[in-house]
């Protein structure tokens, strides 16, 4: 009997596409095993994207490395990011791996692998056509039963000057809508209360077919054609947001209240180098749009710190614009250098010491605002979805309200009451820290509300 240990690293999409691996495995008798050693073949799904990711990549495949040495008889697959970024360069650095794929061999991963195992590879560096999931994809959820990725694109068509995603992921291609409402459906059967949309801009949903977004009409379609409670929205690009998207959010609550909008930086000349389609001005004009429709509407932002030719009065900027806006989550990342991009050779970079004081100061600020944010949740009532016992104490359950996405923002410490995973319950919430908050169920008898 075959089994396989797969590793996932990187963002959520990248996780989608480990997800399907492991129904494509599973559907062609493979075992998923949680223990390396009991497996024939150690599959690890990388991410690329920045040199952190690139490092934490290499770390796992060394490591994986030393249980083959381990396991002579053991095979290793190295598939995702990483490798359509670096190719054949890989073989030469890691000839103990097995078999490289890129990030379009996510269907093929069964017949490959079974090749591989045959001794009928053909190849150790194979770099399949481009691929877009659909509703048909094989999936085996690797989230908790009660909430999931809906990966609704794939690609990019932005060009940010520091980023690599077009030329490992390819251009943007969306999925029919018909397609994702089938998905949708499926998920909501196998139990999912919160399904959140991602893609490297959702706003570019069908824009490469019909020229504008339709989005509108997505989230249209799964209102109308599911019941699932919590619906959430990731990586929207700042322009091309329609107005439109705000009332229908306003008019239904199971959108929650929470935009993620990647802003990268708010000085005007370093949007522009970065080849962002927006200046500081707008970023300002938008959030006043977005609370005047939804005055309880929870943002959340990312920030580059030091990209190159930033200097200390866009940081300072920066900080005005945080003090102002005081926006609910905040993520803050260093510049990375990375090759291959067209700020590989931009003049003025910052140094790396440079980097790491302005983002700590940032994040020290944000922290500072973050605190205040927070205390107006005290004393309201506020649906939350369980997710289990906490990962501080087993004295403790966790959970998140509506403005708290999984994974990436704080959450809520649950001091009394007895429930179930997965069920969204009302806590009276009782204190505030910097990013989470505490509370205890208000109501004996659980309930699924829609808000």
């Amino acid at each position: 009997m075959n089994k396989v240990h797969l590793i996932s690293l990187g963002c959520p999409k990248n996780l989608v596409d480990s997800e399907v691996m492991l129904g494509v495995l599973e559907m062609n008798g493979w075992v998923i095993e949680d223990q390396p050693a009991e497996s024939n073949v150690l599959l690890i799904n990388t991410c690329g994207f920045i040199q952190p990711a690139v490092e934490e990549a290499i770390e796992e495949i060394l490591e994986l490395i030393k249980i083959k040495e381990q396991f002579p008889g053991k095979m290793l697959v190295v598939t995702g990011c990483l490798v359509q970024r670096y190719k054949g360069q890989l073989k030469k650095e890691f000839p103990e791996v097995d078999l490289f794929i890129g990030t379009e061999g996510v269907p093929d991963i069964a017949r490959l692998m079974k090749e591989l195992m045959e001794g009928k590879a053909s190849q150790s560096v194979c770099i399949p056509e481009r691929f877009l999931m659909d509703a048909e994809s094989p999936r085996r959820l690797a989230t908790p039963f009660f909430r999931a990725w809906l990966k609704i694109t794939e690609g990019c068509n932005n060009h940010c000057s520091y980023c690599m995603i077009p030329s490992i992921r390819g251009s943007l291609r969306s999925r029919d809508i018909p397609d994702l409402i089938k998905e949708t459906i499926r998920l909501e059967r196998l139990g999912v209360k919160e399904i959140t949309l991602i893609a490297q801009d959702l706003t570019a949903f069908g824009r490469e077919s019909w020229k504008e977004t339709r989005l509108i009409d997505l989230l249209q379609a799964i209102l109308a054609q599911s019941s699932i409670p919590w619906i959430r929205l990731m990586y929207l690009y700042p322009t091309g947001i329609p107005d439109m998207l705000f009332d229908l959010m306003a008019a239904h609550p199971r959108i929650v209240p929470y935009l993620d909008i990647p802003f990268q930086h708010v000085s005007d000349h370093i949007l522009k180098k970065m080849n962002r389609r927006y200046t500081c001005e707008d970023l300002y004009r938008l959030i006043e749009k977005i609370r005047s429709s939804m005055p309880e509407v929870a943002l959340r932002t990312t920030f580059l710190l030091g990209f190159p030719g930033e200097r200390e009065k866009d940081v300072i900027m920066l900080e005005k614009f945080l003090h102002e806006m005081k926006i609910e989550h905040v993520g803050v990342f260093a510049y990375a250098n990375e090759e291959g991009s067209p700020s590989e050779f931009f003049p003025n970079q910052c140094s790396e010491e440079e980097k790491s004081i302005r983002l700590e100061h940032i994040l020290s600020v944000q922290a500072d605002i973050s605190r205040e944010i927070m205390k107006k949740y005290i004393g309201r009532l506020e649906p939350v979805l369980v997710e289990g016992f906490s990962r501080e104490t087993d004295l403790l359950l966790e959970g998140r309200t509506r403005f708290q996405a999984p994974d990436i923002d704080g959450c809520v410490y649950i001091n009394e009451g007895v429930v179930n995973p997965g069920d969204i319950v009302n806590v009276r919430i009782e204190e505030a820290q910097v990013y989470d908050l505490v509370g205890g169920i208000e109501m004996e008898k659980k309930s699924d509300q829609q808000v």
